[in-house]
């Protein structure tokens, strides 16, 4: 049955009601497979509030640059991606050779002793994959609705950007006081924390990102290695990645490596080893300070957003960790003393 008691309680806290409001999107964000749209929205919004030109007319300049940012992002991706599938094969038929050369003088064993036998276990592999991800037609129609979850939270993030009040208007006679205003004036403060997480995590993982993809840059043109482009591109796409972005772009630099030289491995290695020894240096300044949440705690969250939602749920996972202990940091506990004696004297 219905406790409408306990429901009158609630509707006189439009606080709580924010907070169920806002499980329940989550809840659904995961269900429906929404964190790419979700994901679209909030670094749409970042954008467009760091492209703000004042109010009015001034956000309309805004939107129209930011329209023009993504279309040239997107082509530029969309060339990014065309080069990357393409250069992958090339990297793995020139890595595979010298890593196996490499591995049998050093008396390294190796589950392939040649490159037949390293891509037949491969092909096994994407044969794997294919099953899994099923026909083509399948895999279009995936791709297509993930470009339209983004063009729909770039147009969301647009629509915010110009009004983001939830109510237009009130009708007449309405109550100042009523459950519906309050209730999204407390929605709305549960959002702008949850976007000030977002933009706290994020930005600083992306100035990490932005610092490492120059650093690895530079060592690129120094010593010439090749697909210069596509380990700017992969280091810079990963560092999004909090740990486990790292992990992946050393390994494609380190397997480039080897397309020249086991030397040239090394030398990579060794750089990559020497600048993540300076990232933790930077990450104690910039990402420690603002977020204050230990290593492992970030790996779990990892690993729990991966398995809901995939890559977007590994961006997302640290910015809900952190939005989590800013909201209930906010809430004040009122502890009672048990020890302390009940005044007898109200009568109670």
């Amino acid at each position: 049955m219905i406790n409408f008691r306990r429901l009158q309680q609630l509707a006189g806290r439009p606080d709580r009601v924010s907070y169920l409001v806002v499980l329940l999107l989550f809840v659904l964000t995961v269900w429906l497979h929404l964190g790419t749209l979700l994901l679209a929205a909030l670094f749409s919004y970042l954008a467009l509030t760091l492209l703000r030109f004042g109010k009015g007319h001034g956000r309309w300049v805004s939107v129209t640059i930011f329209v023009l940012l993504v279309s040239i992002i997107s082509f530029a991706l969309v060339r990014f991606a065309t080069h990357a599938f393409s250069a992958f094969p090339e990297i793995a038929e020139r890595a595979i050779p010298s890593v196996i050369a490499w591995a049998q003088q050093n008396k390294i064993e190796v589950p392939f002793t040649d490159y037949e036998g390293f891509r037949e276990v491969a092909v096994n592999v994407v044969k794997g994959q294919t099953k899994a991800l099923g026909n083509f037609a399948r895999v279009v129609r995936e791709a297509g609705l993930h470009a339209l979850y983004l063009i729909a939270g770039c147009v969301a993030a647009i629509s915010i950007f110009l009004n983001s009040r939830f109510e237009l208007g009130r009708e007449p006679k309405v109550p100042a006081n009523n459950l519906y205003s309050l209730t999204c004036e407390q929605v709305g403060a549960r959002f702008r924390l949850f976007y000030q997480s977002f933009a706290t995590v994020i930005g600083a993982q992306i100035v990490i990102s932005g610092i490492n993809t120059l650093l690895t840059g530079v060592f690129v043109l120094l010593v010439d290695l090749p697909y210069a482009l596509l380990v700017v591109g992969v280091t810079f796409l990963c560092g999004l990645l909090p740990v486990v972005g790292n992990l992946i772009s050393n390994t494609i630099i380190v397997g480039i490596g080897f397309t020249v030289s086991p030397k040239m491995a090394l030398t990579a290695l060794i750089f990559l080893v020497v600048i993540h020894k300076f990232e933790y240096f930077l990450n104690s300044k910039i990402i420690g300070k603002r977020i204050r949440n230990p290593l492992w705690l970030t790996l779990v969250a990892l690993v729990v957003g991966e398995r809901l939602m995939g890559i977007p749920g590994m961006i997302l996972a640290p910015v809900v960790l952190n939005y989590v202990k800013r909201e209930t940091s906010l809430i004040e506990v009122q502890i009672q003393d048990a020890t302390k004696e009940p005044d007898s004297s109200s009568g109670k």
